[in-house]
């Protein structure tokens, strides 16, 4: 059923699985069809090949359901999806929550379509880092920004300057507002590691593991002798692959955490 849906659906499909589960046919398979002119089209067609499916006499399958969604449904859903959180001496939390926490940082965000709420493990494990490094007086370096989430934590930390770089626009956007939003100011720019000059005392990079391997001359070259890289994102069969890059440019590890199969690392030169 999935591989029939995501041959009309808009950017794959999405199963849900129920808590409690009765068995294989109470699963849902859904699909997002943009609403244009061939919509209709796609749907008819979908249903022909999911009846031709039930020819083969797999399992019981359920009947093609078919409804309209609001913009005003995905956006209340969204952040309905993002409540705040305690991490470290951080609270996170969306802009249009009043929640408060006098013994917290507060960090209040509205991560628009770029990454970093405080709910994923390596935004936390980050987070956590940056509630025991310290940071007063220190220059940060984030690469990958997203929302802004990490730079914003620690410039509310104490760092005396912090960098914020991403390729993506949105993202540049997105953590622009945040840091307005936190009362801070902090240099987002557009780019990489390697478009920023000179060294910090801290960079942070919290992406993928094949993204990693291919920064890790700039991300060095950014980092000064002793000082510190936390770099999340990650995943434990990657791990190795991550681990050499950073050995072949002089970086050891200090800290390493594992959570939810990601792994986080704090290196020094």
């Amino acid at each position: 059923m999935s591989e029939i849906l995501s041959r009309f659906g808009h950017n794959g499909i999405a199963v849900e699985l129920p808590i409690d589960s009765r068995g294989g046919t109470d699963h849902t398979v859904k699909a997002y069809l943009v609403e244009d002119a061939e919509a209709f089209a796609k749907v008819s067609d979908a249903r022909d090949a999911l009846g031709h499916l039930q020819a083969f006499g797999l399992g019981p399958i359920g009947e093609l359901a078919v409804r309209q969604i609001d913009d005003a449904d995905w956006l209340e859903a969204w952040k309905a999806s993002v409540t705040p959180i305690r991490i470290g001496v951080f609270l996170v939390r969306p802009t249009w929550s009043d929640a408060r926490d006098e013994s917290a940082i507060t960090l209040a965000l509205d991560p628009g379509m770029a990454f970093g709420t405080g709910l994923h493990p390596t935004t936390q494990q980050c987070l956590e880092a940056l509630s025991e490094l310290r940071l007063d007086g220190v220059r940060v370096l984030d690469v990958g920004t997203g929302s802004g989430i990490l730079a914003i934590a620690a410039a509310k930390r104490g760092a005396r300057e912090v960098v914020a770089i991403d390729t993506d626009p949105l993202a540049v956007r997105a953590a622009t507002e945040n840091a307005k939003g936190n009362d801070l100011f902090v240099d987002v720019r557009a780019g990489s590691a390697a478009d920023v000059a000179g060294t910090f005392d801290l960079v942070l990079a919290n992406l993928v593991g094949a993204t990693l391997i291919q920064i890790a001359p700039d991300l060095r070259r950014r980092l000064r002798t002793a000082g510190s890289l936390v770099a999340a994102g990650i995943t434990k069969q990657a791990e190795p692959e991550v681990l050499h890059a950073f050995a072949a440019q002089g970086l050891g590890i200090v800290d390493r955490t594992e959570r939810a199969d990601w792994v986080r690392l704090i290196l020094t030169a």
